[in-house]
């Protein structure tokens, strides 16, 4: 086997999971905008509702990665190459797990959020198994893998470009934790004194 071949191979189902990943999220999305809104936090939530936010945001990003899906000039020796597939495919892969793992789990309590914006449902209970029992924004961590994982694997200004995603989803997560705060109290609280934002800890917490 060679190494293109085995690159090609990599690449090849990355995208495939990339793709699976993003059709749970867009399925997770389109039920949770039918669903009963609760509490909110920000002053842009109308907009989670509106099909032309999907459709216009999409497109941008879409297309932004389309026009610079672009090979970074670098050469690297077939040593090197080998060294970066690997280290690329396993932040990829791990970063990509963990998103589709944390939207699986969230299940019917899922739903996108942006940095001016976060919603809960009527109905809404706080999720703390499964990859948040490890960490608060398992799908957050995991974008931010992927991110650093896709710049090794695909080597293109495009996944260059999207490193200014893991600081935005800061802002995201901020207005997620104020409706979660104000929705579920001491509860909540509880759980982040026990549970880390963003990096798992390497050591449990006594």
């Amino acid at each position: 086997m060679t190494l293109d071949f085995l690159e090609g191979l990599v690449r090849w189902l990355a995208g495939l999971f990339t793709l699976a990943t993003l059709a749970a999220i867009f399925y997770g999305i389109g039920r949770g905008a039918r669903h009963p809104a609760g509490r909110k936090s920000g002053a842009a939530t109308n907009l989670l509702h509106m099909p032309w936010f999907y459709l216009a945001g999409s497109g941008l990003f879409f297309g932004f990665l389309y026009l610079l899906w672009r090979p970074l000039p670098v050469t690297l020796s077939p040593a090197l190459r080998a060294a970066t597939l690997a280290l690329g495919g396993l932040l990829y892969f791990t970063g990509m797990g963990f998103v589709l793992w944390g939207r699986l789990v969230l299940g019917k309590m899922y739903f996108v959020s942006t940095g001016f914006g976060a919603q809960l449902f009527k109905d809404h209970r706080l999720v703390k198994g499964g990859p948040f029992a490890m960490v608060r924004h398992p799908m957050y961590f995991g974008i931010s893998l992927a991110v650093i994982g896709g710049i090794f694997l695909f080597q293109t200004w495009a996944m260059v470009l999207l490193l200014v995603m893991p600081p935005g989803l800061t802002r995201r997560a901020r207005r997620e934790e104020a409706a979660l705060a104000a929705e579920f109290g001491e509860q909540w609280q509880a759980y982040c004194r026990r549970v880390p934002a963003f990096f798992p800890r390497l050591i449990k917490r006594l």
